[in-house]
């Protein structure tokens, strides 16, 4: 591996406006791709297997031209004081209003507030249903202009009106604080080279690989069925990953400047050592991404595998870009020892310091590294209570998907949420739809009735609708209204409770009873998740031990690894329960209405932070192997990793995380959760775990960590992470001919 990727490192430098045009050319071609692509129609959100799908299956099938997955709006009308909807002057607003939304193209159907029974017991409040023939996302931009002019029309009427459902569903937006993140690493970088040349090489490169991969995106999009949400975490992910990847080999280049080596040889080894970490820590996260595909939902396939190319573009964008643009920026890069005056550093070439009054003082890194190996113990139990007290909230995780009670309280639709919940009660928000399949029934009709019945006596049920039936006089539908909120657990327990009594009634009339709608599907997602989320961590976790015993060469140094990601990721977790459950901070987040955590967010943590977390593993540690297997002791290895590594390590991990945080900011609240998870978690992972319990476990087992078994070590593929092809070949020379030994090697 190191030998394969030094020729490739070496070759890239040399044929750098080969290299160069390469990658401006795809850029450019995706480019295009994006730009001459049709917009992104409808992001269908299906669940395989579970019952609300196949109750929304169902209904497609029997009643055709329904437009089940079109999109809906509610039209929420509100009385002035001491007037009723009902009043002459008011109906006749909304008579006026509903005559205008009929008149859409796209509109199938507006049902009338006072032939539906759409007014609320106490006259206030009234609502006029919309249907439309296509989603919200297909919408043509004059049919919401229409709905929102309707409704401004009633408003001028005198009416408070507010419009709720996803017909006006807008393209999230990430905000400002995007750009201030990439700004935070633009000064990390500054810092940490004291050179703007060498700042700007992560980031030239980065930005890059984005541009590529979320124009990729953008231009499969509508092909794919490819959500918006889909571009932005591989933005969030690829920038953090594509700056990081970079910065080392960034760095370890001028590390082998410092050590006196040609500009072509120096790049040649930083790709091939720094260059082979950046690979591995690149396949475990496309590892972790692709795994998702386990939880069989394809939007979260869809996400994974997008996320998954963009991680992989950076790696390869590392590996050739960086190189070649070393050849271009030539001496403005210095070597490690020779920052320049940007920082107050001494220049190469400069008198050096006196040293008679004794060695030079020991960096940062070096510092704490040997003060963890001193009293590892009592770093390891501090860093162990320490993610254990920040994971005591995650205990309460409650699951659910965000609707508009979920929406900031400036929204049009939180309000109709909320007006909606004061007229009719906070059910209506999370109406169930019953599914009666009579097809295997002598008697649908009775069946019918039956399953109406049976519900009606159940706790919690507000209203049950007469059943529908299709034409065909087979199939019904039975609308239910719960007395709690859509994201409750009493309305979690009725969903259960109507699915055991639609079994009693299967089992006496064989009629099939199914539930969906919104509600029911959040739930079915919910248990889905939940299910696969073991499978998953079985999966990935065993994928990326494998891996990792051939990186490092050891059992215990992966076994480590694992168990200390899944403290920082439990720890993460419960950042996010007191975060956007709890409502600490909430504020400060930006983070106007707590509920539950988005369902998919425990699975997607694993798997995003797991593959970050295996990053910071294998950057730091393999320095410390490296030094191991050169000779050093397990403690000075230690020592030695951390010298070298630490101030890269930390400087990715605050770049990681100003990337990440910068999503906060998205008017998406899935983004804007996702986005806090993975800042906190690279926070806990990189400087409580690989930090402190990392280097404290590694003191204390000493050899131990890196012992593996014989038959094992004969077993396993060498691919030489730390290099030492490479520094026998540099002993030998560096010409064409030992460039050739380097390849059958």
């Amino acid at each position: 591996m190191a030998t394969f990727l030094y020729k490739l490192g070496r070759l890239a430098f040399r044929r750098r406006h080969f290299v160069a045009l390469i990658w401006v050319a795809l850029l450019t071609l995706a480019g295009v791709g994006a730009a001459s692509a049709p917009p992104a129609g409808n992001s269908s959100f299906s669940i395989p297997g579970t019952e609300a799908q196949k109750a929304f299956d169902l209904l497609e099938q029997r009643f055709p031209g329904a437009s089940a997955d079109g999109a809906t709006a509610r039209v929420v009308f509100k009385a002035p004081s001491d007037e009723k909807m009902t009043d002459a002057d008011n109906k006749a607003t909304v008579q006026k209003t509903v005559d205008e939304l009929a008149d859409g193209s796209e509109v199938a159907s507006v049902a009338d507030p006072y032939t539906g029974n759409a007014v609320s017991k106490d006259g206030t409040i009234a609502y006029a249903s919309v249907k439309y023939d296509v989603s919200g996302m297909e919408l043509e931009e004059s049919t919401k202009d229409a709905l929102e002019d309707a409704a401004q029309q009633a408003r001028d009427a005198g009416l408070t009106v507010e419009v709720g459902g996803d017909a006006l569903q807008a393209v999230p937006e990430t905000g400002a604080t995007e750009v201030i993140g990439i700004a935070v690493a633009a000064v990390v970088l500054v810092i940490t080279f004291g050179s703007l040349v060498a700042a700007g090489l992560p980031l030239l490169t980065a930005l890059i690989g984005v541009g590529i991969g979320v124009s990729s995106i953008t231009a499969l999009a509508s092909a794919l069925e490819l959500g918006s949400t889909t571009s932005i975490l591989a933005m969030m992910i690829g920038l953090a990953v594509g700056i990081d990847y970079a910065l080392f080999i960034v760095s370890r280049y001028r590390a082998e400047l410092a050590e006196g080596r040609e500009r072509e040889e120096a790049a040649g080894r930083a790709v091939g050592t720094a260059g082979s970490a950046v690979v591995f820590a690149g396949l475990t996260v496309v590892i972790a991404l692709v795994g998702l595909a386990v939880v069989n939902i394809p939007m979260l396939t869809k996400m994974g595998v997008a996320a998954a190319g963009t991680v992989a573009i950076a790696v390869l964008i590392a590996l050739t870009m960086i190189p070649a643009l070393l050849g271009y920026a030539g001496r403005r890069v210095k070597p490690a020892g020779a920052k320049g005056r940007l920082l107050g550093r001494s220049r190469k070439g400069e008198p050096k310091p006196d040293r008679s009054a004794g060695p030079p003082k020991a960096n940062l890194g070096t510092r704490w590294a040997s003060f963890v190996v001193r009293r590892p113990l009592a770093v390891l139990l501090l860093g162990v209570i320490g993610l254990g007290a920040a994971a005591v909230p995650a205990a309460s995780l409650e699951l659910g998907l965000p609707d508009d009670g979920s929406q900031p309280a400036s929204t049009t639709q939180r309000r109709a949420y909320d007006l909606l919940s004061e007229g009719f009660g906070p059910g209506f928000n999370g109406p169930l739809m019953v599914v009666v399949d009579a097809k295997g029934s002598d008697a649908p009709k009775d069946a019918f009735d039956d399953v109406a019945g049976e519900i009606k006596d159940l706790d919690g049920v507000v209203a049950v609708t007469p059943p529908a039936p299709n034409k065909g006089g087979d199939t019904a539908t039975i609308t239910v209204i719960p007395d709690s909120k859509p994201s409750s657990v009493q309305t979690e327990d009725l969903v259960h409770a109507i699915r055991d009594a639609g079994g009693d009634v299967e089992a006496k009339t064989g009629a099939e009873t199914l539930v969906t709608g919104s509600t029911a599907m959040n739930i079915d997602v919910s248990e889905k998740l939940n299910d696969a989320l073991v499978p998953y961590l079985v999966l990935v976790v065993g994928l990326a031990f494998l891996l990792l015993i051939v990186v490092f060469r050891s059992i215990l140094v992966p076994l480590k690894a694992a168990l200390g990601f899944l403290l920082s990721v439990m720890a993460a977790l419960g950042a996010v329960v007191a975060v956007f459950q709890w409502g600490w901070l909430s504020g400060l987040m930006g983070v106007e209405e707590t509920g539950p955590v988005m369902s998919m967010m425990p699975i997607f943590m694993v798997g995003v932070v797991f593959g970050l977390a295996m990053d910071y593993e294998v950057f730091l540690v393999t320095r410390m192997r490296e030094a191991f297997v050169h000779g050093e002791k397990p403690h000075q290895a230690v020592v030695t990793g951390f010298k070298h590594g630490a101030r890269v390590v930390t400087a990715a991990a605050v770049i990681m995380m100003a990337v990440f945080a910068g999503f906060i900011g998205s008017s998406e609240s899935m983004v804007k959760m996702i986005g806090f998870g993975l800042a906190i978690a690279v926070f806990f992972d990189a400087f409580v775990v690989r930090m402190a319990i990392v280097p404290a476990v590694l003191a204390l087992l000493g050899k131990k960590a890196w012992w593996l078994p014989k038959w094992l070590d004969r077993a396993l593929p060498n691919v030489d992470v730390e290099g030492e092809g490479l520094r026998t070949a540099g002993e030998r020379g560096s010409g064409p001919d030992e460039d050739r030994e380097l390849v059958r090697a």
